[in-house]
């Protein structure tokens, strides 16, 4: 089990990548425009279409499972966080089942959309410009499957008692730590 989490926490370190690239593209291309069209009265074509289809939705879906992995999601407890640790630490693994069969499903809903965006070949004109939009479309599945694995790992772990291999570096535990230590191993935990 420990060797899968750290196949799977290496995944979500590509994709959390792929998020960051995303977020840097974005802010190069906007630069650029923005230069572009006050400098020299020529915009780039279709920066809003690339923005809206391409890097915001790889930079907002794509690293949900990087988050899901250090336990950084925001919640708000309103009655849960009136339980013991203990209730909470319990309930809080076993509502991840749930999650993941609600993202399976969303999944499948949003495969089923690529693939139709993909089929039609769909596309925005901007400006003149005929920008493709269908690979920003796939970007939702692989987001929330790899969301959905990671809690299904995560509820695996929980329910064999096995070490996690999700959290692979101290910067990464460190994190963990910060966000929710009631919820953690202890520290120094050992590893198989």
């Amino acid at each position: 089990m420990y060797r899968l989490g750290r196949w799977l926490s290496g995944l979500t370190s590509v994709t959390t990548l792929l998020g960051g690239c995303a977020i840097v593209l974005m802010m190069l291309h906007i630069t650029a425009d923005v230069i572009l069209r006050y400098l020299f009265s020529a915009p780039l074509p279709g920066t809003i279409t690339y923005v809206a289809n391409y890097y915001m939705i790889i930079a907002t879906f794509v690293p949900l499972a990087y988050a899901e992995k250090l336990n950084a999601h925001i919640t708000v407890e309103v009655v849960t966080e009136r339980l013991p640790l203990r209730v909470q630490y319990h309930l809080a693994h076993w509502l991840l089942p749930l999650s993941a069969a609600v993202l399976i499903l969303m999944t499948i809903k949003t495969w089923a959309e690529a693939m139709i965006k993909f089929e039609i070949n769909a596309s925005l004109v901007e400006g003149g410009t005929t920008i493709i939009t269908w690979p920003g479309y796939f970007m939702l599945p692989l987001g929330l499957g790899m969301l959905a694995l990671v809690m299904i790992y995560k509820f695996a772990i929980y329910l064999t008692g096995a070490c996690s291999g999700l959290v692979v570096n101290d910067e990464e535990q460190a994190i963990a730590w910060d966000v929710l230590p009631e919820m953690q191993e202890p520290r120094g935990g050992s590893h198989e």
